[in-house]
């Protein structure tokens, strides 16, 4: 599969971690920046162009930003259509107790999220490994309830 990532400074130090990891597990990966370190980065510069080729292709490829909680990465991320972008942070979040199924997981599974958006200073290297795989390793359930939904979200222009 083809993944798209981008970060912000706060991401930057995970995002090449991410990279590795996702080539270890077979995928083809574009990065979208940044490149360097600035601690005065904007991360809509790096989340614009992952997202907007995620809206080019929504059911092709996937994208996964990283910022310092991930929120505004997501908001921005979301701004375009076709675009489902769901945000982790770490463990805190993970469970339903009633079904045990993770967050990210229902992301997927019921949201068919195309982008994940992760909280940078809230995981670690190894919560971020597992949460990427789970994500990946998801499929989207394709019923009708869901696909009527997602159907829903995409034709609101605003």
């Amino acid at each position: 599969m083809k993944i798209y990532i981008g970060s912000d400074h706060a991401g930057f130090g995970l995002k090449d971690k991410l990279i590795q990891y996702l080539k270890e597990l077979g995928h083809e990966v574009e990065d979208k920046g940044p490149f360097e370190y600035n601690e005065e980065d904007d991360y809509p510069d790096f989340i614009i162009p992952v997202a907007r080729e995620v809206s080019m292709h929504p059911n092709e490829v996937r994208g996964i930003v990283l910022g310092g909680s991930g929120q505004g990465e997501g908001m921005a991320a979301n701004k375009f259509r076709n675009v489902r972008a769901t945000v982790y942070y770490g463990q805190g979040q993970c469970v339903v107790k009633e079904e045990n199924e993770s967050i990210i997981k229902i992301s997927r599974a019921d949201n068919d999220a195309n982008i994940l958006s992760l909280g940078a200073r809230f995981i670690t290297e190894t919560e971020m490994q597992e949460a990427v795989k789970e994500w990946l390793n998801t499929p989207f359930k394709n019923t009708e309830k869901y696909k009527r939904r997602i159907a829903k979200m995409d034709r609101i222009h605003g």
